[in-house]
């Protein structure tokens, strides 16, 4: 399978940093996300690349096939990503910040290996590298972290990765955005039951001190505090289908404990766009449970590249971009 690495994302900008005797020119900014397949063919080989190289189970395979097909048959990830860097660029230009954006995925295209030849193609000599997931975990975050050093192994370059952003303030306004807009689609929004979700990851990493689960409760309790919630949930959502435990309680679990009438919004704040875990496993998969319960459940919609959260990336970018 052949795959034009023109179709990642980028374009230049020539305007010089607002207040600072230093340029910026040479600054590049690798947007990194996950990874969907674009089409039913590119599904088997993009669920293998998941499980390192091992093909899934036939079984495996066509249930996520039958996800896929129930959101239209392709997650929008890949377009919406490129639409973040674009918006970010545009951010940054108005910002008096001279660099250029790019994307590379984890799991498909464009990959990180496939997108960082790119970068030192056009020579640049300094890269901020941000992950489009707020919260750190070893086995999510430092994922990236890692295809990205093999990928620049061979070179100079020295990244500056960001490994989270979870206290980003302005990061917690544009969730909070999302979610007061989405209560305002309930008669009484004081009486809503607010779930916040994340990625369940397995329940091991709680032993090994790692930061994943109180970064994410730390974000909840900054947006709460800004609605005035005087209660919330947390729950985790997209378990893997493997042996060992993972993060809870599942979401479906938290909504069994809501009473038939009960109105439910659900705030994914571990994610930042539209992809298959929204899609699906909330408004598709919860959302038939909640009905099914008698339960009105509503979703906030994705951050995507809402205007506040672009202006949250851009502060994050320029924080690293001028720390040096």
């Amino acid at each position: 399978m052949l795959w034009n690495l023109s179709s990642s994302f980028t374009a230049s900008l020539r305007v010089p940093l607002k207040g600072s005797a230093s340029s910026l020119a040479e600054v590049a900014v690798l947007l990194m996300a996950y990874g969907t397949p674009r089409s039913d063919d590119e599904i088997a080989p993009y669920l293998t690349d998941i499980r390192r190289g091992q093909p899934p189970s036939r079984e495996a395979l066509e249930e996520l096939k039958q996800r896929y097909r129930k959101i239209g048959g392709r997650s929008p990830l890949l377009e919406i990503t490129n639409t973040q860097a674009s918006a970010l660029q545009q951010k940054l230009k108005e910002d008096g910040v001279q660099t250029r954006v790019y994307v590379g995925m984890r799991h498909w295209h464009p990959y990180i290996n496939e997108t960082v030849p790119q970068i030192l193609g056009n020579g640049h000599e300094r890269l901020v590298a941000l992950p489009l997931a707020p919260h750190y975990s070893q086995i999510s975050i430092g994922g990236y972290k890692q295809a990205l050093e093999k990928a620049l192994s061979n070179s100079k370059i020295r990244p500056d990765f960001v490994e989270s952003w979870y206290d980003n303030p302005v990061f917690h306004e544009a969730v909070a955005e999302k979610a007061r807009s989405a209560l305002e689609k309930f008669p009484a929004p004081k009486e809503v039951d607010v779930i916040f979700t994340a990625h369940s990851l397995p329940e091991r990493i709680l032993k090994t001190g790692d930061p994943y689960s109180s970064q994410i409760q730390a974000s909840i309790q900054a947006v709460a505090n800004i609605l005035g919630l005087s209660h919330w949930s947390l729950a985790y959502q997209s378990a893997g289908m493997t042996n060992e435990k993972w993060l809870g309680p599942d979401i479906l679990e938290e909504l069994k404990l809501r009473g038939t009438g009960s109105s439910v919004l659900i705030v994914p704040i571990g994610f930042v766009s539209d992809h298959l875990e929204i899609l699906y496993d909330i408004d598709v998969k919860a959302q038939e449970f909640a009905k099914s319960r008698g339960l009105r459940l509503v979703r906030s919609e994705s951050l995507n590249a809402s205007p506040t959260f672009i202006r949250a990336l851009a502060e994050i970018v320029k924080a690293r971009a001028n720390a040096r």
